[in-house]
């Protein structure tokens, strides 16, 4: 059945029921093109709206206007307008992605000169219907008509016997023909047509990552920290690397750098294990080489990429006192390194009375990264040895031994105690001294020596390392790396008033002129006693003799001679082992006649195997938990004396 516009009985439902969506918006044109028609008195007035599109078409090439029949079509009254029914999640969903298609091709076509709104209405497949909404078959929606008031004025659909998408094409071509001319000209009753929007700048790439924003914001390196990598490949020679990053970032697989190298401490790097791995890894086998070892190589590569430890080695005589030093930050904690080590090492001569007390300020300044991996005393002579928590797994039983060198054993305030381990491969001993003091007894004070290095049984029962270049005569070469520190009690070979003319003459790190007097390099030079040792270069003012609370040398009757009692020196199995980083001494702390002596050191490692008695992370809990309360309340009393200190302020007025 046809109706008199020429369409059929359901294609007509179909169209109306098409430009339902646009039929409200032209409501108000075509009700004043009714109005106008009234005024004319009958329909033989032509409307505006035909009289634009004829100056229009005027301009068209002539093989257009040949090709195209249009003619302007009298405006009817609108139908009574329907409700819309509510959109479908599934239609909603195309409506949004059929938006930002249409906007990405508007903003990156240049050639695109037609309005956003009509590129939608050109180009765009009909949403998906559902339901009781379209009674209309299949065909009459592949045919839907666009809702373009424009498309269908300029179109004859009273005679045209194309369907719905012949007419489609047709507005298309106009529009397209014409979109420079269109631009910013109204049409009654027409929707004015928005200019394009071009992006002020070049859109950025898009970027292949998995890592999504929140993870990259939560692995990002502290500010702080931005420069270790340049830093410590120029300083320290450590390469920021391991066998689990590369073969990470070896296997195809995308990952983040910036969450790989968040990954990595300072002196040590942590890297996530394989499932495989933890399967296959049977510790306490005691192959040197074999993946899955504990002090293997590849544990070793993972923790340590150069195969380089940090080592803070200190001694201090404390005189006895009972009083300790308000702050140690300036001792431990230097400023000059970046970096704190991964080892720390105090021996002291003359103790304080409380030397848990002493033990638990060491902890509480250095901190929960460390913990005290063992602790012994001779008499007055104790020694501690803090290392890096995560690193308490590689280290093997600790064992010590004590030597008393006074002729009178039970006073025990001149001695020797030496703690040994074997950290990976590499076994350590680190020996702490007093020697006999007096400014002319230098042959005891070499007796001492030999006494120490005869009598001082290690180790007992960790094995050695290399066997073949031991002497049972001599501890210290039954070691790979040993450090010996303390009170040697050597002194300038000079009286007092030559000794302050040099120093009030040169600068503090100036004092090769003093270093000529030292009993001890003269001494070492010989080889008559620390042989196979080494001293760093010395380049501050002699430790000893101050008065206490003061930065002036010995004042009282006795003016003692200004000396290097205080002293650092080491020696290694292998050549260049071990490198001095730093050798000084800390002028801050006042409360003895002794200035503390530290030392730091670049220490090589080797793999080593996991048939010897490990520690098997043992430390001192209490001692930890006791620091770390510590300083949790200093901090929070600093806390509040700051904030007592700005509620009580008084403003004076002048």
């Amino acid at each position: 059945m046809s109706t008199p516009n020429g369409f059929p009985q359901h294609s007509r439902v179909c169209l109306t029921r098409s430009m339902e969506g646009g039929a409200v918006q032209d409501l108000q044109a075509k009700k004043a093109g009714k109005a106008a028609k009234k005024e004319a008195g009958g329909e033989g007035a032509p409307p505006k709206i035909g009289t634009s599109v004829s100056e229009t078409l005027k301009l068209l090439p002539e093989e257009l206007k040949a090709n195209m029949k249009i003619k302007s079509i009298t405006p009817r009254p609108p139908r009574k307008p329907r409700l819309e029914r509510a959109a479908s999640l599934d239609e909603k969903s195309w409506r949004r992605w059929r938006r930002f298609r249409t906007s990405q091709e508007s903003l990156t076509d240049p050639n695109e000169t037609s309005s956003s709104n009509g590129s939608l209405r050109e180009a765009s497949p009909s949403p998906p219907t559902r339901g009781r909404a379209s009674p209309c078959n299949p065909c009459c929606q592949q045919d839907s008509l666009p809702s373009s008031p424009d498309a269908l004025e300029a179109s004859p659909v009273g005679k045209s016997r194309g369907g719905a998408s012949d007419l489609g094409k047709r507005a298309s071509e106009i529009s397209s023909a014409f979109g420079g001319l269109l631009r910013g000209k109204g049409f009654a009753g027409g929707k004015p047509r928005l200019s394009q929007i071009m992006p002020a700048r070049p859109l950025p790439p898009m970027e292949l990552n998995v890592a999504s924003h929140s993870l990259r914001t939560a692995n990002r390196i502290d500010s702080d920290c931005l420069d270790y990598r340049h830093y410590s490949q120029h300083k320290f020679g450590r390469v920021s690397s391991s066998l689990s990053d590369s073969k990470l970032q070896g296997n195809g697989t995308l990952y983040d750098n910036c969450s790989t190298d968040s990954m990595k401490s300072t002196f040590s790097v942590l890297t996530p294990i394989r499932a495989k791995d933890v399967r296959s890894r049977s510790y306490l086998e005691g192959s040197l080489l074999a993946s899955g070892a504990l002090m293997g190589a590849e544990e070793l590569s993972r923790y340590f990429p150069d195969r380089n430890i940090g080592i803070f080695v200190a001694t201090w005589n404390m005189q006895g006192q009972k009083e300790l030093p308000v702050n140690l930050d300036d001792f431990l904690l230097p400023t000059d390194p970046d970096f704190a080590q991964d080892m720390y090492v105090i021996g002291v001569q003359e103790g304080c009375p409380d030397r848990r007390e002493w033990e638990i300020r060491l902890q509480e300044t250095l901190g929960p990264h460390y913990v005290l991996l063992h602790s012994a005393a001779h008499g007055v002579l104790y020694m501690s040895v803090f290392i890096r928590r995560d690193l308490i797994w590689f280290c093997s039983e600790v064992e010590y031994a004590t030597v008393t060198t006074r002729i009178v054993s039970q006073i025990k305030t001149k001695g020797a105690l030496g703690i040994c381990f074997t950290f990976f491969g590499t076994s350590f001993l680190f020996i702490t001294s007093h020697f006999t003091s007096g400014d002319s007894k230098v042959n005891e004070r070499k007796l001492d020596y030999n006494k120490t290095i005869q009598a001082l049984t290690l180790p007992k029962n960790v094995p050695d390392t290399n066997p073949y270049r031991s002497s049972s005569s001599d501890v210290t070469t039954r070691f790979d790396e040993v450090f010996w520190f303390g009170d040697f009690n050597f002194r300038l070979n000079k009286d007092r008033e030559t000794v302050d003319s040099i120093l009030n003459q040169n600068p503090s790190t100036d004092v090769s002129k003093l270093l000529v007097y030292d009993q001890l390099t003269s001494e070492m030079s010989r080889g008559s006693i620390f042989k196979g040792f080494q001293e760093a270069d010395i380049h501050f003012r002699p430790s000893y003799k101050f008065d206490i609370g003061k930065d002036s040398y010995d004042t009282t009757s006795k003016q003692r001679t200004p000396s290097y009692t205080d002293r650092v020196v080491f020696r290694s199995r292998y050549k260049d082992d071990i490198q001095a980083v730093k050798y000084s001494s800390c002028p801050v702390i006042k409360t003895s006649d002794h200035r503390p002596v530290f030392a730091l050191f670049r220490v090589k490692l080797r793999p080593g195997r996991d048939n010897i008695p490990l520690a098997a992370g043992q430390f001192d809990r209490d001692l930890y938990l006791i620091g770390i309360r510590r300083r949790t309340t200093r901090e929070l009393q600093k806390r509040l004396e700051q904030k007592d200190q700005r509620s009580s302020s008084i403003c004076s007025i002048s």
